[in-house]
């Protein structure tokens, strides 16, 4: 081994050993066991440049194991991306861009935030089969427009993660063959060994699933692991490489778990650096900085060739370069024009959805996505478009198998590739699985849209455990996730139109069954959240809001009660738009004046009650259902004109 290679990947080690122990927290572990395969993967496989770190046919890179960041933050900050030195020294400091875990949107160069295990296995499949879309859509022989990879660096951790198995499932389903898994055996967790709880044969397992195997006893030898990422490139599989590393080697804890999560003393972080022959502290040597540097340069040498192919591309491909550039086009929707379409009539919301799904999916070439494999219940499929499958790249609906956690994930790395606008469809009841994933995509405000259908207890013969209750609020609960229950078409569009225009993560609540007419419903009243239905004829005694299937509901229990009061009817098809709008907006919609307040949703989310206080009434879900006759499950359960009036009339005392 070179000197220069050994000396590198000494310093890059004493950084890493410092910035933990000089932040006092962290997991010096897996970063210093993992040095070497990622100083290899940086040095001589990784395309970037740092100059421009949107570059289209860069190298995806995701550190699924966000627990090792110092490994990460150093690897930055030695091969010149925009981590300083003293970024190092801030390592986990309030607001620092060197936090805990990496974090999309703080550093140019980390493609998503990781760290709740195998979250970022999936996203990186996401990233994929992103790429794998734009390979087969727009090369032409001669000219590999689109070739880039996906690097993931993964722990024993990651892979025991289900949402890790099941997209790696998929992306040997997919023969995803430009995924690279970088897999760190270390074969160590917090608790102790992996045999505690694993027993299966990785590789076998791997291979099973359609993956090459690339097995490196060496895990720690820099040669060793830039041949096997060097032979990974060069398989028509996808690859994961093995490679068996000493956690926190050259320390005095190595191969143990008690190293997983240890800052280093002062007087063990002296020892380790004198091993390392490391002298100075947060230091990176000339000759180690050129070394790396002509990396660095190569990678924007390499982008500078890729813009030189890409405009003889425009001039030997025409079209193909036009529909390049048009796939990156925002074009504009006249989205109530779609509303006003005479073939969304007399349709259930999930038809309806389907519709205008297809509608848009015409008009924008981004969009993709698939289900859980319910599909033929969802109605959520793009008809012209094609099945996404190993032998047919081209396809824009994806098949992701019973796997709701890793469609959500897969799709939010579909985002992140670029430019895609993703959606991932299931029943409500089933997108308890997608949370973690959620919760991802809201933090990184991705525009991934969610369709869940069958979204209350008149799905009815299923019972229990197919009657989403408690769903609403949990998907409410994520911030920055906007939740639509729309009761008609207007307000399905302005779901579609928060989502397209404003590229937010979207969760679009859709009922199985129609949903009875209104006709008093506007889309520009739809697009703020929250508004007044039905005004009362003068000033309102009794305000009833509603969303969803239960607008209708409202609107014949107001119906009902106007024989002696004046009653105003609200819907709110969206609480998180309708919060944005300014407080006399607010004040006008809630009518505080109003002598009772009623919310009717078919849920039990505790949102209701900001609007409430504790003399209104608030109809919901009280407990679990069974099964039965949609509509009867529906009556017990309360939703009725008759129960509902009933328990007004006591609060008004009529």
């Amino acid at each position: 081994m070179k000197k220069i290679v050994q000396k590198s990947i000494n310093y890059l080690k004493s950084l890493v050993a410092e910035t933990v122990s000089n932040a006092g927290s962290g997991h010096t572990g897996t970063a210093l066991g993992a040095s070497s395969i990622l100083f290899a993967l940086f040095k001589d496989h990784y395309l970037f440049d740092v100059s421009d770190t949107d570059f289209l046919n860069r190298d995806r890179f995701v550190m699924s194991a966000g627990h090792a960041s110092a490994l990460y933050y150093a690897l930055l900050a030695m091969f010149g991306f925009d981590v300083s030195l003293q970024d190092l020294k801030d390592f986990r400091k309030y607001n620092s861009v060197t936090s805990g875990h990496p974090e999309f949107g703080t550093i140019n160069a980390v493609e998503t935030s990781t760290g709740p295990l195998g979250q970022g296995v999936a996203n990186a499949v996401g990233m994929a089969i992103a790429e794998s879309m734009m390979e087969e859509k727009f090369n032409a022989i001669g000219f590999p427009i689109i070739s880039n990879y996906t690097y993931c660096f993964a722990g024993d951790g990651d892979l025991m993660e289900g949402v890790a198995q099941e997209a790696c499932s998929l992306a040997g389903a997919y023969n995803l063959k430009r995924f690279i898994l970088l897999y760190d055996c270390n074969e160590v967790t917090i608790d102790g060994s992996v045999n505690l709880t694993r027993r299966e044969n990785v590789a076998k397992k791997f291979k099973a699933m359609g993956f090459n195997v690339i097995d490196v006893k060496r895990g720690n030898n820099y040669v060793c692991c830039s041949k096997a990422i060097a032979k990974a490139k060069k398989s028509n599989k996808p690859s994961i490489i093995i490679f068996h590393t000493t956690i926190g080697i050259g320390t005095e804890k190595e191969g143990t778990s008690a190293v997983h999560g240890h800052p280093m003393k002062k007087d063990e972080l002296l020892a380790f650096k004198e091993k390392l022959g490391v002298k100075e502290s947060f230091f990176i040597p000339n000759d180690v900085r050129e070394f790396c540097m002509e990396t660095t340069i190569n990678g924007k040498l390499a982008h500078e060739k890729w813009n030189q192919d890409l405009a003889v591309y425009g001039t030997t491909h025409p079209d193909l370069y036009k529909k390049l550039l048009s796939f990156f086009e925002v074009k504009k929707i006249d989205f109530e024009k779609i509303a006003s379409l005479d073939k969304l009539k007399d349709l259930s919301m999930r038809d309806m959805n389907s519709v205008v799904l297809n509608e848009l999916g015409e008009k924008l070439n981004q969009m993709v996505g698939g289900t859980a494999d319910v599909a033929p219940s969802t109605k959520a499929y793009l008809t012209n478009g094609g099945d996404f499958l190993a032998g047919n790249k081209r396809g824009r609906n994806l098949h992701f198998g019973v796997r709701e956690h890793a469609m959500a994930a897969i799709c939010n790395g579909i985002s992140l590739y670029e430019d895609f606008l993703p959606f991932d469809v299931t029943f409500l009841s089933f997108s308890n699985y997608m949370l973690p994933a959620l919760r991802m995509r809201a933090m990184m405000k991705l525009p991934v849209l969610d369709l869940l259908t069958h979204d209350s207890v008149i799905v009815g013969e299923d019972g229990p455990t197919h009657q989403p209750i408690e769903q609403i609020a949990s998907l409410r609960a994520i911030k920055g996730l906007n939740v639509f229950r729309p009761c008609d078409a207007n307000e399905l569009l302005a779901a579609y139109k928060t989502f397209i225009e404003e590229r937010v993560p979207l969760s679009l609540v859709l009922a199985k069954q129609k949903i009875a007419k209104n006709n008093l419903s506007t889309f520009k009243n739809a697009c703020l959240g929250g508004y007044i239905l039905k005004p009362a004829k003068k000033q309102a005694e009794v305000v009833i809001m509603a969303s969803g299937s239960e607008v209708p509901l409202a609107l014949n229990v107001a119906k009902e009660l106007e024989k002696s009061f004046d009653v105003s009817v609200v819907s709110m098809p969206c609480f998180e738009i309708f919060e944005k709008q300014s407080e006399s907006y607010k004040e006008k919609v809630l009518q505080k004046h109003a002598k009772l307040k009623v919310a009717i949703e078919a849920s039990s989310d505790t949102i209701w009650f900001k609007y409430l206080n504790e003399n209104d009434v608030c109809v919901q879900v009280e407990d679990y259902m069974h099964s039965g006759e949609g509509e009867l499950v529906y009556q017990k359960a309360g939703f009725t004109v008759k129960q509902i009036i009933k328990r007004i009339s006591k609060k008004l005392k009529v």
